[in-house]
């Protein structure tokens, strides 16, 4: 197995994508509110800014920056996977168990990119944007409601496209 070193810069902005083990479920759009306050629980308590963000039925991705003397970003992720699961779990949603009774909700890794520069960032922002197009659920990517796309063009800093 190959052993995957991660880059761990405090401060950094960082784009990473989370994966449901069940590439066919809709859990995260499904269960949209509960993935919010997973999010906004583990920000409350270890800080973080969301730059970007979409999330679609199977998987999410986004941008966020850690404080400037922070870099764990591993922790905060696993955090918003437990809480996320927790919730399902407390809605009485059967989730797909492994052999030793565990909930098997996520994929047990996930993406993770440091962001270069301003370009890689805008590349990355617009990656985001447009992956429910990529993924044939809507032609533009403003008709995707699970997007930081809205906030983007509320804020002026991108047009309604």
């Amino acid at each position: 197995m190959v052993r995957y070193r991660r880059d761990y810069s405090p401060g950094a902005n960082y784009f990473f994508t989370l994966t449901l083990l069940d590439r066919q479920s809709d859990h995260l759009t499904k269960h949209i509110d509960h993935l919010g306050n997973a999010f906004r629980t583990v920000r409350a308590k270890a800080h973080f800014i969301t730059h970007a963000l979409v999330v679609l039925p199977e998987h999410l991705h986004c941008i966020w920056q850690l404080p400037f003397d922070d870099s764990e970003y591993s922790q905060r992720i696993r955090l918003i996977k437990t809480n996320f699961t927790q919730a399902l779990l407390m809605l009485n949603i059967p989730l797909k168990k492994n052999k030793r009774g565990n909930v098997n909700l996520w994929q047990p890794r996930f993406w993770e990119h440091r962001i270069r520069n301003d370009r890689d960032f805008q590349t990355h922002v617009d990656y985001i944007h447009y992956n429910p197009v990529k993924h044939g659920y809507v032609k533009k990517p403003v008709e995707w409601p699970y997007s930081t796309i809205h906030r983007f063009i509320k804020n002026g800093v991108i047009n309604d496209t």
